[in-house]
């Protein structure tokens, strides 16, 4: 995601994660001064720090256990950015396993769909008196900072929180993310890994309401912790982690679905 936003190629960002990168290798990809490029790159959710001379994303050197994940949900009228808009946003700030912030807010619409009112249960009349997209965003922009931000299929969550922090006149996001789907096919054992089946499977989420923004960030941290509980003990840092989520190998599926199977069984008693 960030070589879509970032001014450096794949493989400088790539050193960024791991060897480091050297100052004549970053300044020779900037268009502005290297001091004033941190910054804008830093208001933008991504801290990047010299060490021994070299360039890192400072979440190489962060340990699991002391970083800020923020945990994301959307609910939208669609899933083309041109036309359609968030509907609703909720978000939780996660350190240690803890839950140490919240962020929820539905967004003001002219209109939505009623298949979109069918699954998510939200009508054009409920965000009536909700703000605008442009204070939710800001409001949730200042939320995040520089937390590492976390969804269940992450690309879509970022990718249409990013272009409608540009629509609004903001400058994208280039925080660190983590998707917590691939994460779950790396350390949890699943015939599927859809949220609503996972949750059905693991019980992460006792009062879960599937698209609703909140509900399913809750149903998501308690799938992150699993997977956090599952982890081999060399993954130490956030770079490790979202490394390990993107190449480690998938766990081997059943053959068979085991919630099928359970079903079948209460019938027959």
């Amino acid at each position: 995601m960030l070589t879509n936003d970032f001014n450096l190629d794949a493989k400088s960002i790539s050193r960024l994660t791991s060897r480091g990168l050297s100052l004549k290798t970053l300044k020779g990809q900037l268009t502005e001064e290297l001091e004033l490029s941190i910054e804008l790159w830093k208001a933008q959710g991504l801290h990047i720090i010299k060490y021994h001379g070299y360039y890192y994303f400072s979440t190489k050197f962060i340990p699991i256990e002391e970083a800020e994940f923020c945990i994301v949900d959307i609910e939208t009228n669609g899933s083309k950015i041109e036309k359609h808009q968030i509907i609703e946003l909720a978000a939780i700030k996660v350190k240690n396993g803890q839950i140490i912030d919240k962020f929820e807010s539905l967004v003001h619409t002219q209109e939505i769909n009623p298949h979109i009112t069918k699954i998510t249960g939200i009508s054009a009349n409920d965000t009536t008196n909700a703000p605008e997209l442009k204070d939710v965003l800001m409001h949730f922009k200042l939320f995040l900072g520089d937390a590492i931000f976390v969804a269940h299929d992450v690309k879509f969550d970022y990718s249409f929180v990013s272009k409608s922090l540009q629509k609004i006149g903001l400058e994208p996001l280039l925080n660190r993310s983590l998707c917590s789907l691939a994460l779950a096919e790396r350390t949890i054992v699943s015939y599927r890994y859809a949220l609503s089946y996972l949750d059905e499977t693991l019980h992460l989420n006792p009062k879960a309401r599937h698209h609703r923004a909140m509900s399913d960030v809750i149903t998501t941290y308690g799938l992150f912790l699993l997977s956090l509980n599952n982890l081999n003990e060399h993954i130490k840092t956030v770079e490790d982690l979202i490394k390990f989520s993107k190449e480690a190998p998938r766990l081997k599926r059943p053959k068979f679905d085991p919630l099928l199977e359970l079903k079948k069984e209460e019938k027959e008693q």
